[in-house]
């Protein structure tokens, strides 16, 4: 079985990767940077952006340490971070990734439950 997705906001409606993005950009464009999604096997997974960059971060239970996307080659950092307990981060761009990548990353994972082939992640266990 697939396992289903739900934005963790108190809400019991299941997430599909067909509009993943949308709701991650409606909910961006109302002020929310973290959207975390809970699945169904108890994982979850964190989606932070300033707009340009997102920190794609997947969990498989809440004392992970979990596993993050990164674009190795990219140089610099970049703020405008905002988590949903209001702290303002900033983050190496490295451990980001452009933003339409991002999209993309979540929708894969919410669709199939892991990372593309091709995509670039690091583990952080």
């Amino acid at each position: 079985m697939v396992e289903s997705w739900v934005i963790d906001d108190g809400g019991t409606t299941a997430v599909s990767s067909d509009v993943v993005s949308e709701i991650l950009r409606a909910r961006f464009d109302t002020g929310l940077s973290e959207t975390s999604l809970t699945g169904s096997a108890g994982r979850s997974l964190t989606f932070v952006t300033n707009g340009e960059r997102a920190m794609v971060v997947l969990l498989e239970g809440p004392d992970d340490a979990g596993e993050h996307a990164v674009d190795p080659e990219a140089e610099g950092s970049s703020e405008g971070f905002v988590l949903s307990n209001g702290q303002h981060d900033a983050y190496p761009d490295r451990d980001t990734v452009p933003i339409d990548v991002a999209y993309g990353l979540a929708e894969r994972i919410v669709a199939t439950g892991s990372w593309p082939r091709d995509g670039q992640w690091v583990v952080d266990r």
